[in-house]
């Protein structure tokens, strides 16, 4: 596995996308409802079919998947992984706090992840045994003395069920609530990467919300799991968690348990 060309590719796919989004952006653009009620635009589309091009000229035999146009199977063990806007809310909205989500996962673990927010110029990069960069330059997570002095951060409270937002609840009583952020999908968790924020804590996630950002949260000495403490994998529910310090971890999953 050659992770340096990988990266390259990565790199362009973000680049590709960005070039599609930007145009579109506080455009007015108008937006459908899929089948799951959540928006898409032709801005989607566009980035994901522009990733999609270059994937298939570099890497043909690999699978790909795509929040906007399903799966294309491969038979080379290797996923690329693709959201071309993960926060279609926020970039409707005209908040540029969305990403474009990039992944590869080698038989079914991320190994490679690109963050991209593509107003900002801000772009964060894991992968496999490195440290994660953003905009280049090494950040580190933070350390978390107590769950009690933890940041949370979660897209919102709409996005869970009465039985997940019963536990969320919990931990959140656990955690430092008053500064509790709403909204943000993919950037939280480079907020955390960057040692701003925490905890993450979402549920319901789909592959191409998630795979992502493991490599970015772990290579910047987070960790990521599910809300029982297990690893991501392609085969994950999407209950997930993200805490820049790991030794917060056994406090998480035991105040997440505690819904009472």
């Amino acid at each position: 596995m050659n992770l340096r060309a990988d990266i390259a590719v990565a790199e362009r796919l973000a680049d590709a996308a960005g070039e599609a989004i930007r145009p579109h952006f506080r455009s007015g653009i108008s937006s459908e409802r899929k089948d799951d009620a959540s928006p898409v635009t032709a801005a989607d589309r566009a980035a994901e079919e522009a990733m999609r091009r270059i994937l298939k000229a570099e890497y043909p035999r690999d699978t790909i998947i795509g929040e906007e146009f399903g799966t294309e199977e491969g038979d080379s063990g290797r996923t690329w992984v693709l959201d071309p806007i993960d926060g279609t809310v926020s970039f409707l909205g005209g908040r540029p706090i969305f990403g474009t989500l990039v992944a590869l996962l080698v038989e079914g673990f991320p190994v490679l992840g690109v963050i991209d927010q593509p107003i900002l110029g801000e772009r964060w990069l894991g992968a496999s045994g490195r440290p994660t960069l953003f905009n280049g330059s090494e950040v580190r997570s933070r350390n978390c003395r107590q769950l009690s002095d933890a940041m949370l951060a979660t897209t919102g409270p709409h996005y869970f069920d009465d039985h997940e937002g019963s536990h969320f609840m919990a931990l959140a009583a656990r955690t430092d609530h008053r500064r509790m952020m709403m909204g943000g999908d993919c950037y939280n968790y480079g907020l955390l990467a960057s040692g701003h924020v925490d905890i993450v804590c979402e549920a319901g996630l789909k592959i191409h919300d998630w795979a992502a950002l493991v490599p970015v949260v772990e290579g910047a000495g987070g960790t990521m799991c599910d809300w029982n403490g297990e690893p991501l994998h392609a085969a994950s529910s999407g209950d997930v968690l993200a805490l820049g310090d790991p030794a917060r971890l056994e406090d998480v999953i035991e105040a997440l348990a505690c819904n009472h």
